[in-house]
């Protein structure tokens, strides 16, 4: 059960607290923010309510934290972060029933977030271990005009203090895929973790505190973001931002001033559908890529773009799917679960009938209760439809007819978001040459778009993000490098 066993620290009778210096505290504030069940539309959870002061205690523990742990050896901060995997996925279960009640994430697809999230941390230590353990050793005479007068050594470093806010979507693997790799490289974190999301959060913090990592290095501040969301992101002790979420991310490149960021903020993801593609398997595709997690993903498929030869063929294959799909609580293990909030059911609905007036085909019948919306194709949409352009991060799925690849690709190309896409083609050379042309940070062939497996570099262009995710690249980019030239008198060559 949540807040009860190893987790009963962290709650203080109904308010959940925050992370520092090692302990779980009550913030002086004496506010909490409401966490609210988007299934029931009540109350669920609360979380602190953090200050400005609070902010500024934390971030000065982080950097003397970081001081320290920057001498701990790699080996031992790799043995700490699989002693974290182990104990995150020891606690899975009441991990993930955070998950469900928080964000109305299915309850079998919590458990894999959480168990995902573990093998993240362990591949991470893994790879810390190899990449950081190696350095760069140059000689001068290879730059022309240069005798063998100097040896530079090359090694990576860490930057300090980083910031990391995951979104509320994968609030516990998100978290993860920043506090991993800022810690492997010396780094210390500061989370600051989604409203919906952060009790699960929390509860993964309490699995760091668990394996052992010194006082300070690890804090998690809750709080409202009107009041301590710029006041942390422009903050004098952050050294790095790691940014997974909306538009707000766009504010926060534009505030953070010289501070390395790493930023993930959303896409159009659009699948193109050539005439020789396998129908069964774009069907698929579509169901698994638009519809799961009731279409909260960065990643889901966000506009189809098909041959019209083969658009009839396709609606009905989608159809189909979509007709078998179960709807309701994320308890029951449904295909399709309330979205996150009130505003977002409004926004969907708002891009529903945008697309009604301007005369949109209804492949299923509109339906909605409270923040559960049933899952809709909309047939021959146009460009001057909103939900052509726009997110709707929900389970309503456009779909353009397009009478050329070309018009496909500039489709794509003309959105602000560049962050997947695919392409869908049983000629392997076409499929490359479309995948050239698409402007987005990675473009699947013959399946929908996905952000793993956690390895794999994640990025986007445009509007869509700044920098690359992905365990390595994550990695190199809470690093910077540093170099020691040795001069000697004389230039000096091993003769073997």
């Amino acid at each position: 059960m949540a807040g009860t066993g190893v987790f009963a620290e962290i709650l203080d009778g109904e308010v959940y607290k925050y992370y520092t210096e090692g302990e779980w505290k009550r913030s002086s504030s004496g506010k909490s923010v409401a966490i609210i069940n988007p299934t029931t539309r009540k109350t669920q959870f609360k979380v602190q309510a953090c200050t400005q002061e609070e902010v500024n205690k934390v971030m000065e523990t982080a950097k003397s934290a970081q001081k320290s742990w920057a001498k701990t050896p790699l080996w031992k901060r790799a043995e700490l972060l699989h002693k974290a995997a182990a104990i995150l996925k020891e606690h899975k279960a009441p991990i993930a029933e955070c998950l469900v009640k928080e964000i109305a994430k299915p309850a079998k697809d919590s458990v894999t977030e959480v168990v995902r999230s573990g093998d993240l941390v362990s591949y991470c230590a893994e790879e810390g271990v190899r990449i950081l353990g190696e350095g760069k050793f140059l000689v001068s005479d290879s730059f022309p005009g240069n005798e063998r007068t100097k040896y530079c050594l090359t090694s990576k470093i860490p930057l300090g203090v980083v910031l990391a806010i995951p979104p509320f979507n994968y609030p516990v693997n998100l978290a993860c895929s920043k506090i991993a790799p800022a810690l492997i490289a010396g780094n210390s974190i500061v989370l600051k973790p989604p409203t919906q999301g952060a009790v699960a959060a929390l509860h993964m913090v309490r699995c760091f505190h668990l394996a052992g990592f010194p006082k300070g290095l690890i804090s998690c501040v809750t709080g409202k973001g009107s009041e301590i969301g710029d006041f942390l992101t422009m903050h004098p002790g952050v050294n790095c931002i790691s940014f997974t979420g909306g538009d707000t991310g766009i504010a926060i490149s534009k505030k953070a001033g010289m501070v390395p960021l790493q930023m993930e903020l959303g896409g159009k993801d659009a699948c193109i559908v050539l005439e020789d593609a396998d129908l069964d398997l774009v069907a698929a595709n579509i169901i698994k890529g638009g519809f799961s997690y009731s279409g909260q993903r960065c990643t889901a498929v966000k506009v189809i773009l098909v041959m019209e030869s083969v658009a009839d063929a396709l609606v009905e294959k989608v159809k189909a799917r979509v007709a078998k799909l179960t709807v309701g609580p994320p308890e029951d293990d449904c295909d399709i679960t309330p979205v996150v909030s009130e505003s977002s059911a409004n926004y969907i609905e708002g891009l529903v009938k945008d697309a009604k007036q301007k005369g949109v085909t209804f492949c299923q019948e509109y339906r909605r209760e409270g923040n559960l919306i049933w899952p809709l194709l909309l047939d021959n949409v146009r460009p001057d439809m909103r939900i052509a352009w726009e997110e709707p991060f929900g389970p309503v799925l456009p779909v353009i007819r397009i009478s050329s690849v070309e018009e496909g690709i500039h489709h794509c190309n003309a959105s602000n978001f560049g962050l997947q896409g695919c392409v869908f083609t049983r000629d392997i050379n076409k499929a490359m040459l479309i995948s050239d042309a698409m402007e987005t940070g990675t473009v699947q062939i013959n399946s929908a778009p996905a952000r793993g497996p956690d390895h794999f570099p994640f990025q986007g262009i445009k509007d869509s993000g700044i920098g690359s995710q992905g365990i390595t690249n994550s990695i190199d980019m809470m690093t910077k490098v540093k170099t020691t030239v040795i001069n000697l008198p004389a230039p000096s060559y091993t003769m073997g």
